[in-house]
């Protein structure tokens, strides 16, 4: 029997709710404001079909362009051919949640405001840029009072 093209079809994990997380949605999935050009997660909730977003943008993430009492507009980028195509979205806020993308970089910035206050307090001058990790410093082995020992595999012994 050939496969169905339905809306939702193939959908059966995607949509599937998390374990311990049925049932209705909380009141705090309301009460969390959204403004526009914020980030936000595109997850369908599967206990609320009505604004429910296409499988295509679950997993998603776009930037809001526009607030209604019970949805959001959002911009999510689409790939169609060898160009980008920027579509807006209108989800419900039961399908959306703020993004933690920009939460280390925002860390970031706050740890280099902090230092650069704390240097300029001093008079000194402080490096702000990211250093990769760098090699480990050379080392030598010396085998005075440390006699190369030589390594055999255990045989095999049987305990019958």
């Amino acid at each position: 029997m050939p496969h169905s093209f339905g809306y939702r079809a193939r959908t059966r994990d995607m949509f599937k709710r998390g374990f311990k997380e049925h049932g209705p949605i909380k009141m705090s999935t309301y009460l969390i404001p959204y403004r526009v050009g914020d980030i936000v997660d595109i997850k369908a909730n599967a206990a609320q079909q009505k604004g429910m977003p296409h499988k295509f943008y679950h997993g998603r993430t776009g930037i809001v362009y526009n607030v209604t009492p019970n949805a959001v507009g959002v911009i999510v980028n689409k790939v169609v051919g060898n160009r980008y195509i920027e579509k807006r979205v209108n989800i419900r806020v039961e399908h959306i949640r703020h993004s933690k993308c920009r939460k280390e970089f925002l860390d970031r910035v706050q740890r280099n405001r902090d230092a650069t206050v704390a240097a300029r307090e001093k008079g000194e001058k402080v490096s702000l840029k990211r250093v990769p990790a760098q090699p480990r410093e050379a080392r030598v082995v010396s085998t005075e009072g440390n006699a190369p020992q030589t390594m055999v595999p255990v045989r095999y012994e049987t305990t019958i």
